[in-house]
């Protein structure tokens, strides 16, 4: 039967795109659907799905208020289904533990094979994450050296951080734990389409002490400012300018995690702290390569704490990465070489 989905939404029409999309992925099948968060919730215990899909506009229990009681009950992943007028509400409720979440589709006729893809690069590595611990994979922190403070360098003078499925959540966190009196620039690739960025980047500005802002073309990089990349665009680092482009996508993605990692590691070279998140795919190996090469320092995210570990796990597989360590620990890290390598 492979996956089990639970599909929440009020809309019939919606049940039955959904149903059908998830439906024609290899792995996935639909188990039940619910057409609001009352009939989700007798529904959970009922089917036991692996995956919830869950609407964020219904009537009475809407979808954030459902999303609490389940994160408070059960330890099932959740993906929103999102409207692009929604972005606010959808940072919310990753905030609040959803997994990721998916665009739902406007024009069913041109975008239904987009809206495919969508559900199967979004939910089965939530799956695939449970199976990677069971098996204990063989990438772990010991095979990276512990004493990770004697190779950072002996000034600091940005931060650049890349990050995929689960890095909301994340990044919230880590930006969050940043002290008041920041000192350099943090510059951020999240992947995460149009519109949702500005969303994320007011979020993360009225959650945190620092400034967070949605990058623009021609921004002149400022101390203290964390640089939140907008989707669709290519976020790179020219002459202390932000520089924004949509050229092709790379490994699938815009913006692209590598981009902006190798142009900050040619603008600051050993002065550089690169940090890749949670997230599926590849993206960020290359980059991370380049910052080591130009002697700074790299830092990646634990199996253990990873939604996904696609991204960190590849990096670490491809020796570019000076310290693995979990979501809190890495969050000290930042902040040691902030207080004493500025």
């Amino acid at each position: 039967m492979g996956i089990k989905v639970l599909v929440v939404d009020d809309s019939a029409f919606m049940r039955k795109i959904i149903t059908e999309t998830i439906s024609e992925v290899d792995g996935l099948s639909v188990i039940g659907t619910a057409r609001n968060g009352h009939d989700a919730l007798k529904s959970i215990p009922l089917l036991k799905p692996d995956i919830v899909t869950l609407d964020i506009e219904m009537p009475g229990l809407n979808g954030l208020e459902t999303l609490e009681i389940i994160k408070q009950t059960f330890t099932i992943p959740v993906v929103m289904m999102s409207s692009h007028s929604g972005e606010a509400v959808t940072i919310e409720a990753l905030e609040l533990g959803a997994m990721d979440f998916i665009e739902k589709p406007v024009d069913l006729k041109n975008q239904s094979e987009e809206f495919k893809k969508e559900i199967e690069l979004k939910i089965l590595p939530l799956f695939e994450k449970a199976k990677e611990i069971g098996q204990k994979k063989e990438i772990d922190k010991s095979s990276v050296k512990k004493e990770w403070q004697k190779k950072v360098p002996k000034k600091v003078k940005a931060i650049a951080i890349g990050a995929s499925t689960g890095g909301p959540k994340a990044l919230l966190h880590v930006i969050q734990h940043l002290p008041e009196d920041l000192d350099i620039p943090v510059f951020i690739v999240q992947h995460m389409p149009k519109g949702f960025t500005l969303s994320f980047a007011e979020r993360l500005n009225m959650k945190s002490a620092v400034k967070v802002v949605e990058a623009k073309e021609g921004m002149v990089i400022e101390k203290g400012t964390v640089y939140l990349a907008p989707g669709d665009f290519h976020m790179t680092i020219k002459q202390n300018k932000i520089a924004l482009d949509s050229t092709a996508k790379i490994l699938g993605v815009r913006p692209a995690v590598d981009y902006l990692f190798q142009s900050a590691a040619s603008l600051y070279g050993s002065s550089l702290v690169g940090v890749i998140l949670t997230g599926m795919g590849h993206d960020g190996s290359v980059g991370m390569g380049e910052i080591k090469k130009h002697g700074g320092f790299t830092l990646a995210q634990d199996q253990e704490t990873a939604v996904v570990y696609g991204m960190p796990g590849n990096a670490v597989k491809k020796g570019v990465v000076d310290e693995v360590a979990s979501l809190t620990e890495l969050s000290d890290r930042i902040n040691w070489m902030i207080r004493m390598r500025q």
